[in-house]
């Protein structure tokens, strides 16, 4: 990677889409340009309209473009649902030089081995994490470039992916005219930002409750370990409040975000609101509790089920703590509520850069943080001659992309 990279990356959530642009110079990372649109189109976290999706992408990149003056052409997604399995498969090779120094090229060699594995025709490879490499027998090395040996072998987890899920979202990202550096797990993603290397060791529960789903991420030994999407998110609060209140959806996400409070302790009895019924055009005023005991009870399900869904997974009694992330855990009273409710160590993860300190945005970034420390990456902008995109420059890429889709893939099957 060249001293001064921008990265672009891609997170197509259920409420909202984001473009974050990131500057990397000398290896520390600045964000230099945040794009958000509302998200049309998806549904728990599923691409339900392409048209929609595609628009939407538009949007936040249009948006992150304008406020960094420059033309975006190349992106990293972001990847997540149900979907998504992990199996952890070996490769072995033979180091090729003569010295027996073990080179890049036998680095890129032992994870191609890796990637042979029996999948069904519906599935494919997302990423290939490696866990450990082991230089003839050693183990537990971690970047065995530079080392002297005969045999190089690595232990690796191998992500995969329905093939439909994945090419609806390759498809929407392409029909808004951008080309696919790379596709990324959105859970090891947060978990580059939101986790320490300690927490990684020690068998931490990365929770990020969306607007459409909750993705739970198990690390364990370093590494991730099981991962899990449960159809649940503050799409739900939402429409508690819809219905407590008689109040249209819209006015229910207002009033959330303005004076939501998750646990019922917390909540002023002195603040009050006034909202807009159904069927009525009288407004009723509410107070905050009033608001909290709808809230609290939605939340506590949200928590009791990702608790569930961890004992499902074979960790009930491995965790040592649960870190929480996403847009739905912004509001007051949920950490709280968290302590009680999964009877553990919990903190909100939230990024550490300016503009984007929520932890909405913390998938975002934290694949800003993965490319950069992971995957090759080169520079991906331009000067910006114009704000519309002309379609000639759009058609010119075409062939390109492609062509990029084509070998991105072609290597997983």
């Amino acid at each position: 990677m060249s001293s001064n990279d921008i990265i672009v990356s891609l997170d197509i959530g259920t409420s909202k889409v984001r473009a974050i642009i990131g500057e990397v110079q000398n290896g520390a990372i600045n964000i230099i340009g945040v794009g958000s649109a509302d998200s049309e189109g998806i549904r728990k976290g599923a691409i339900v309209d392409i048209d929609q999706t595609v628009q939407s992408i538009r949007n936040a990149v249009e948006h992150a473009e304008r406020m960094v003056g420059i033309q975006i052409n190349e992106v990293y997604v972001g990847i997540q649902g149900n979907h998504i399995a992990l199996q952890t498969n070996r490769g072995v090779v033979a180091v090729s030089n003569e010295d027996r120094e073990i080179s890049e090229d036998d680095i890129d060699r032992v994870l191609q081995a890796a990637k042979v594995v029996a999948l069904p025709p519906e599935r494919e490879i997302v990423n290939l994490v490696p866990k450990q490499y082991l230089v003839d027998g050693l183990e537990g090395i971690s970047d065995p470039r530079g080392m002297i040996g005969v045999r190089l072998e690595v232990e690796a987890t191998v992500v995969t992916g329905a093939k439909t899920a994945i090419h609806n979202l390759v498809r929407c990202v392409e029909k808004a005219n951008l080309q696919i550096a790379g596709i990324v797990l959105m859970s090891l993603a947060s978990g580059q930002m939101a986790l320490t290397k300690d927490e990684k060791m020690m068998g931490t529960v990365l929770a990020d409750i969306g607007a459409g789903s909750a993705t739970i991420a198990v690390f364990d030994q370093g590494s991730l370990s099981a991962t899990s999407t449960l159809p649940i998110g503050g799409e739900y609060v939402t429409s508690d409040i819809s219905y407590g209140l008689r109040t249209q959806t819209e006015q229910a996400e207002k009033i959330k975000q303005k004076y939501g409070c998750s646990l019922i302790g917390d909540a002023a009895e002195d603040q009050k609101f006034k909202v807009m019924r159904m069927g009525s055009n009288v407004e009723k005023e509410f107070t905050q509790v009033d608001l909290a005991n709808i809230i609290e009870p939605r939340m506590q399900e949200i928590f009791h089920l990702i608790r569930q869904e961890v004992r499902r997974l074979g960790y009930g009694d491995k965790v040592n703590g649960y870190v929480l992330t996403g847009g739905a855990v912004t509001m007051p009273g949920t950490l709280g509520l968290a302590q009680v409710e999964l009877e553990s160590s919990v903190r909100i993860a939230v990024p550490d850069y300016i503009g984007v300190r929520d932890p909405s945005y913390t998938s975002g970034v934290g694949m800003i943080q993965y490319v950069s420390k992971y995957m090759r990456s080169r520079p991906v902008s331009a000067p910006k001659k114009s704000s519309s995109r002309k379609s000639g420059a759009a058609a010119s890429s075409k062939p390109g992309l492609f062509e990029r889709l084509k070998n991105l893939f072609s290597e997983f099957i």
